[in-house]
């Protein structure tokens, strides 16, 4: 056998039966543990936001940017470097994700600017997109279709998700004792420790395509979804919407492009006709909105829990553990409900409690709240997602031929992080525009607005930490500054949270309409399969 430390000449990986791979616990803990090298950094950054927002004095535009960098880093990239894994080898892209993260970390963590924060955050999400994809499509590679994979897919899902929603809780103590870069480094010795298993336990080579990647396809895939997440991050912000719709009209022709080059590729891309079965595009719109809910509603909380109900950073990471608890205890009960019931009604369930999370948070979140609300709705949310989560990730490996595995990964690695973008640049820019024109009308109510120098209107416009800054150089006013900014903050995040629950409302109609039931999913997964084997047995001829 070929040595597993070789990551170019084809490693023996599976058994005779070909259901799970040898040493399948190693292996797992592995890809569980890059993921978690690229799923901590993308929710790190939240807890840090208003220390960040005092020390640049960064508009919560900005606050938005540095938010969501992360996120649109990996959901431009996924699907190009999906594909480069799929032909050259998914070890290969892993290690060199994981690598390229810890220069990413240094240049985060080290930001002089807010400017160089945000590209760091970027940079850090193309890493990101280098490893996360392979963890999935070596699950689909490595584990036959069955309960095995579902049961390694749930854990994988859970896991990943419990360690994002942990990543706020890392946050707040290493916020206790240092400042707010430290947050950004943690990720370097779980780098480290990810290197070293990867090479260990990971095989080289499993079933990739002989085709050429289609790298015109690829580059429009950036352009498409990086304009399109950029245009959502400014749309409502006023000023800015001249712009935001230059963005989307670039988006709308990188898409149209894209769709023509896709269609005319002898080897393309992203495979239309595999992403036209339902059990692929269903599941793959609905993960986006479940993990996007995930990552919309842990986005606003933790600016809502320290800013509005001013608990430290440390008390703000603790208060989202319930989500993760109860992510983790509700995945493996997923995996059965899934097997026994199908995907569709697991998909549904977890809806439910999406739903009633968001209610939870548009109508009892309020100023001077006792922590059981905020508890409450973090702990629905963790339900939801870790029973959605499972069918919406194993819907997509169950609906392409192994050679597409990198397809079918990189839009799992989608619903995680184009609609963590999606939900957090929209979620932000509603929160930001809901936030001004709240402070605009107090500041228009106030009997001598027209004595207030027109900086202190804009840093009061600007954010919470704008209005904070202003609180601290008027300390006669600061009590009144600060009940203004709390108010205004609390009408920003009402638009959040509706927006969410419409989504939600979308989301679940999708599945209950055009979803397949378990039986007609069952067979059609199964027609699907027999089709990809005919089409490999005649290509190979």
């Amino acid at each position: 056998m070929t040595s597993s430390n070789d990551i170019s000449k084809p490693v023996e990986e599976t058994p005779a039966d070909g259901s799970v791979p040898q040493r399948a616990g190693l292996v797992l803990a592995t890809l569980i543990i890059v993921a978690a090298v690229a799923n901590l950094p993308l929710a790190m950054a939240n807890v840090a936001l208003p220390s960040i927002g005092d020390y640049f004095d960064a508009s919560q535009t900005q606050l938005n940017l540095v938010a969501v960098g992360y996120s649109l880093g990996l959901a431009c990239s996924v699907l190009w470097l999906g594909a480069l894994g799929d032909r050259y080898g998914r070890k290969l892209l892993l290690t060199l994700g994981v690598i390229l993260a810890m220069p990413a970390a240094l240049i985060s963590g080290f930001a002089p600017s807010i400017d160089i924060l945000i590209f760091g955050r970027l940079f850090g999400g193309f890493a990101a997109g280098m490893a996360y994809p392979t963890t999935l499509s070596l699950i689909a590679a490595l584990w036959a279709p069955g309960p095995g994979r579902t049961k390694s897919i749930a854990l994988w899902a859970a896991i990943g998700g419990a360690i994002s929603v942990s990543g706020p809780l890392l946050s707040g103590i290493l916020l206790e004792f240092f400042d707010w870069g430290s947050v950004f480094l943690i990720v370097l010795p779980l780098a480290v420790v990810a290197l070293f298993m990867a090479f260990k336990f990971i095989p080289a080579h499993i079933n990739e395509a002989k085709d050429a990647v289609d790298n015109i396809g690829g580059v429009l895939s950036v352009i498409l979804v990086g304009t399109f997440v950029l245009a959502l991050n400014f749309l409502p912000i006023p000023g800015y919407q001249t712009f935001a719709l230059g963005l989307l009209v670039v988006s709308v022709i990188a898409t149209v492009l894209f769709v023509v080059r896709q269609r005319r590729a002898k080897n393309p891309l992203y495979d239309l006709k595999v992403a036209s079965r339902r059990t692929f595009w269903v599941a793959a719109v609905a993960g986006i909105i479940v993990f996007g809910s995930l990552m919309g509603s842990m986005f606003i909380g933790q600016q809502y829990l320290q800013d509005v109900l001013g608990y430290s950073t440390l008390n703000a990471g603790l208060a989202v553990l319930p989500a993760g608890i109860f992510m983790i205890l509700a995945a493996p009960r997923s995996a059965k409900i899934v097997e026994a019931r199908g995907s569709r009604l697991t998909l549904l369930s977890g809806y439910v409690f999406i739903f009633l999370s968001f209610l939870a948070m548009l109508f009892l979140w309020k100023e001077g709240i006792s922590y059981l609300y905020v508890g409450i709705a973090y702990a629905l949310v963790g339900l939801g997602i870790g029973l959605a989560g499972t069918p919406a990730s194993r819907s997509l490996t169950g609906s392409v031929p192994i050679t597409r595995a990198g397809m079918a990964s990189g839009t799992a690695d989608l619903q995680r992080d184009l609609g963590g973008a999606m939900f957090q640049s929209f979620f932000g820019a509603l929160l930001a525009s809901g936030y001004a024109a709240a402070i605009a009308s107090e500041l228009a109510a106030y009997p001598d607005a027209s004595s207030v120098p027109a900086s202190v209107t804009s840093s009061l416009e600007m954010s919470f930490a704008g209005a904070q800054s202003v609180a601290e150089q008027y300390p006669q006013y600061a009590d009144q500054i600060t009940a203004a900014a709390k108010t205004a903050f609390l009408a920003g995040d009402q638009y959040a949270y509706l927006a969410g629950i419409i989504a939600v409302l979308v989301g679940a109609a999708l599945v209950f309409f055009l979803f397949p039931k378990h039986d007609d999913e069952l067979k059609m997964v199964a027609g699907f399969h027999a089709e990809d084997m005919a089409n490999a047995a005649a290509k190979s001829q």
